[in-house]
Formats: structure tokens, C-alpha cells, sequence
């Protein structure tokens, strides 16, 4: 007996099923890293390559074992293949096939021992390290393309990906009184912001999107008095509140508006060209209370002509607030319309005509904008509490950068609020330390007894390096917290024989740039 295709809707919310479903999954130890130890390496890193094979094999000869619950769970939910309603059973001994149905997980062919059971939504287990420590739960989304061989369905509600998993690490996590997720998609920054927020609003003009985040948060025990979930397009259901952080992986991509070009909801905020992130930069203020930050991801077009933060940086100037932006990845046209119109599953072998079809429109409708570039990034924009905005950062950092970043930025943050009140003098009386992950690197010309070049790099954070000269290096060598900044600089002209203002004026603009991006501490 056979299971035709499902187009599912979304699950259900039962309490007492899903208090079922909650404990059974705890039981089997349906976990990352019990899924990881059954798929073993080879198979863990083909399916992070979207292939399946090595997956179903390690899963097929863990069917009669100790891991055999977690094997019938991975099949089914991850991987898209039957399995018997006996395995079922057994991996859910109090919820039953008969109860996954019922929540809407999955579709059973029929009744017998034998019978296959096929699953109608993706349900993994999800583990994750934010600035506030580390997580896990369970997170239920649309099957996608690797579990069902089609192409997504333009409701398709997303599963966690890199970019749902760079938001959430990068987010600040300092305690917040109200916390605003803006397309919420399946809930994850909802559930990761319930952590440290007395309330949490999810919002999404998908109601397939909010239903799956209501199953989420439900299955992770938490009710609508903590993550209450509204409906209803960028701001609107929001419309005259004010939150303390707002968080937001929008729909981002740059889509083509034309005829023939599919519009997936969980990634196409239906606007042309980047105008969905313009919007959002320039209006989030209007929900932000005083010092509210809002943290997004999104993309924005490079014209031909112009540096990338030419564009961005209007959108800061408009907006009014504090604003920093890190550039993460930059991409040529063609790079990035390859890279979307796959995400939707397409694929040249599978459908070349199709395929030029897509590639020809996503081209010229870059072309009719004269776009040389789509760059990525990360915006972090906050309310200033009186005044004007005094921050506005626009840098390029598209190397490795050391996760979770979200305790770095509210540090640097502060930072830069603390040197925006201390003038030189005041400077002078603070007391510095080197931060433990700096460390200090010198080259030299063979043969000479003084460095050519001396780097000073973090260990963390954004992992800079900053080249010193002789009397930073020497003040930052010195930076123990015991002696006050003005006094480590007069012992410095001492020893270089040099005018103590001279060193003053030389000094101080490079140890305001090492206190904001956190190499120096305050004490």
C-alpha cells in the first residue's frame, strides 16, 4: 500500500498531544547529538550537502538496533522515506501514529502493523549557542525539497537555516522588557528571544507561517501570555507599540517581478529590487521605545558606479537612528540568481528551458536597474535614548567571525555610548586592560632588532587586527587596569623622550577605536 503526496497544511496545536509528542521525543532521545552519532560523519556532511543516500543508509541499519527510535524518527521527519506504522508506534510510544496524525505530522496508508507511515512536516531536533547560552528544542517546518524530490510549494514555511542561525547569534541578549520578531516564519527567533524578554510578539503575513510557530512554541512549552503571534504585513499588526528589540530575518531576496518567476512566501517580501529592507531601515524607528535596538538581516543592490555603502548608508542617514552595518558577503548578478533559483529547486539538468527562463529574468531585471552587486549583511540600528544619532559604522568583514556574536555588538554598543561621554580628559583618568583573547604578533626584517610591523588581533568578536606603531604598542602592552591612561602616557613620553601631548594627541584617537571594538577594557 502507498501514500500519494501530501500538500499538508500546517499542524496542530493540541496541549495534551503535544504534551505526548514532547515527552516521547525527549524518551528516544531524538536529539542533534544523538542524530549525529547515528548518521556518523560521512552521512552528517552529505546531508549538509543536501544528499540523502548516505543518511538512508545509516538509518536503514539502525532500524533494529538501540537507536532504532531515533532512526525511524529520522527517516520519517528529516529524510521523507516510510516507515512502518510498528516503527512509529515504537519511536512514539504515547502519542502513536494515530495521535501524530491527528496533530498533522503525518499520514498513515492504513492500519495494520506493516502499513507505511509517511510524515507531512519536517520535525528535528534543534540545538544552538546564543549570547545568552545555549538551546534546544524541537522545531516542526514544511519537508522540504530533499525529503519530497519537487520543487518547495510558494507557501513553503522554512526550517532553520544559516541565515535564521547568524540572526539568532548575533542578536543581543542583554534583558529586554518587549521583543518584537518580524516574520517569524516557524518561531525560532521567538522562542531564542523568549529568553531573556517578558514578552514576545511574532508576527507574519503567512497564517501557514504562524501556525507552525504556534506549534513550535506550544511544543516548547511556552503559551500566547509569552509569544503572542499576530497576523499581518511588516509593521501594521504592530502599528503605535513600542518594543525594547526588534528582530527580523525579512524576506529579503531580491525577486524578479515578472510573469513566470514563482514569489516564495518566506523569502520574497513581494516589493522590487531591496526596497523591503529600505522600508524596513527606515520605518523600524517608529515601533523602537528610547535605546530599542532592531537587528536584521537582508540584502541590498550595488549600482553600477557606486561603493556598496553608498546605498546602505542613505538608508541610515533617513532613518534617524544609530546605525551599523557589516557587510558579510557580496555577489555578482548571475552568482546570486543561481543561488535562489535553486533554493526554489530548480535545477538546469532537471528543466534547462525552465531554467534559462528564470536565469534570463533574474538578469534582466538587474540589468533594468544597472545593479553590479548584491551584497549581504547584518543591520543593527537602535533609538538613540535624547538627541541625534551618534553611531553610523558601515564596514566590510567577509572573513570568519567568532559566534555567537551578539555579547560583542551590545558590548561595543556601550561602549561607544561611554566614549561618546568621555572627553579626552576623562579619558586620561580611566583605567584600562587588554581584553584576554588579544594577542600581539611582530615581524621583523631578518637581521633587525625592531619590528617591521606590529599587529594587535582578537581573538574574538569580529576578529580584527589593528596595526600599531611603537607608542600604541607599548601603551597597550602596558594596559594592566592597575595605572590611570594618563599616567601610562606620561611614563611612555618618558621612555620615548618624546612631548607627553604629542604622545596624547598620536595615542588617544587609536585607544578610543580599541575601547569601542573591545581589544582595551574599561577596569
Amino acid at each position: 500500500m502507498s501514500i500519494a503526496p501530501s500538500q499538508s497544511s500546517a499542524p496542530h496545536a493540541d496541549a495534551t498531544e503535544l504534551e505526548a509528542l514532547r515527552a516521547d521525543l525527549a524518551a528516544t532521545r531524538y536529539t542533534v547529538p544523538a542524530v549525529e552519532a547515528l548518521l556518523g560523519p560521512l552521512a552528517a556532511a552529505a546531508l549538509h550537502r543536501e544528499e540523502r543516500l548516505p543518511a538512508l543508509r545509516a538509518t536503514q541499519a539502525a532500524r533494529s538496533g538501540a537507536d532504532a527510535g531515533v532512526a525511524a524518527l529520522v527517516r520519517l521527519f528529516v529524510l521523507g522515506a516510510d516507515a512502518p506504522r510498528r516503527a512509529v508506534d515504537a519511536a512514539l510510544p504515547r502519542l502513536r501514529t494515530d495521535g501524530a496524525a491527528r496533530l498533522g505530522l503525518v499520514e498513515a496508508a492504513g492500519s495494520g502493523p506493516d502499513d507505511p507511515v509517511r510524515a507531512v512536516v519536517d520535525l528535528r531536533p534543534y540545538e544552538a549557542s546564543d549570547a545568552a547560552g545555549t538551546v534546544d528544542w524541537w522545531l516542526a517546518s514544511d519537508l522540504g525539497e530533499l525529503a519530497t524530490g519537487r520543487a518547495l510549494r510558494t507557501d513553503h514555511v522554512l526550517g532553520v537555516g544559516g541565515a535564521s542561525t547568524t540572526l539568532a547569534q548575533v542578536t543581543v541578549r542583554d534583558p529586554r522588557e518587549r521583543v518584537l520578531d518580524l516574520g517569524t516564519g516557524c518561531g525560532i527567533q521567538a522562542l531564542h528571544a523568549s529568553r531573556h524578554a517578558h514578552a514576545v510578539v511574532g508576527t507574519d503575513i503567512s497564517a501557514r507561517a504562524l501556525e507552525f510557530a504556534r506549534f513550535n512554541t506550544a511544543l516548547a512549552g511556552l503559551g500566547p501570555d509569552r509569544i503572542a503571534l499576530r497576523s499581518g504585513s511588516m509593521l501594521e499588526p504592530v502599528a503605535g507599540e513600542r518594543f525594547d528589540l526588534v528582530v527580523s530575518n525579512p524576506p529579503f531576496v531580491i525577486t524578479p517581478r515578472a510573469a513566470g518567476v514563482p514569489a516564495y512566501e518566506y523569502r520574497d517580501g513581494g516589493r522590487a529590487g531591496d526596497a523591503i529592507v529600505r522600508e524596513l531601515v527606515t520605518g523600524v524607528g517608529a515601533v523602537l521605545a528610547p535605546g530599542g535596538v532592531a537587528q536584521l538581516l537582508g540584502n541590498w543592490e550595488v549600482r553600477a558606479g557606486e561603493d556598496w555603502d553608498e546605498r546602505v548608508g542613505a538608508w541610515l542617514d533617513e532613518s534617524g537612528l544609530d546605525g551599523w552595518v557589516i557587510q558579510r558577503e557580496l555577489q555578482d548578478p548571475a552568482e546570486y540568481a543561481e543561488t535562489w533559483i535553486r533554493d526554489g529547486g530548480a535545477t538546469p539538468d532537471r528543466d534547462r528551458p525552465g531554467w534559462d527562463a528564470l536565469y534570463a529574468a533574474w538578469l534582466d531585471d538587474f540589468a533594468s536597474r544597472d545593479v553590479a552587486a548584491i551584497g549581504f549583511g547584518i543591520l543593527t540600528l537602535r533609538r538613540p535614548l535624547a538627541g541625534p544619532p551618534s553611531l553610523r559604522r558601515l564596514e566590510e568583514h567577509t572573513g570568519t567571525v567568532h559566534q555567537p556574536l551578539g555579547g560583542h555588538l551590545a558590548e561595543s554598543l556601550a561602549a561607544h555610548d561611554w566614549l561618546e561621554a568621555t572627553d579626552d580628559a576623562a579619558l586620561a583618568a580611566a583605567h584600562l586592560r587588554v581584553a584576554a583573547d588579544v594577542t600581539e604578533e611582530r615581524y621583523l626584517t631578518p637581521g633587525s632588532p625592531d619590528p617591521t610591523v606590529v599587529l594587535l588581533r582578537q581573538g574574538g568578536g569580529l576578529g580584527r587586527a589593528v596595526q600599531a606603531g611603537t607608542a600604541l604598542a607599548g601603551f597597550v602592552g602596558a594596559c594592566d587596569g592597575e595605572l590611570a591612561v594618563g599616567s601610562l602616557l606620561r611614563g611612555l613620553a618618558a621612555v620615548l623622550d618624546v612631548a607627553a601631548d604629542d604622545v596624547a594627541a598620536d595615542v588617544l584617537p587609536a585607544v578610543r577605536g580599541l575601547v569601542r571594538d573591545g581589544l582595551l577594557l574599561r577596569s
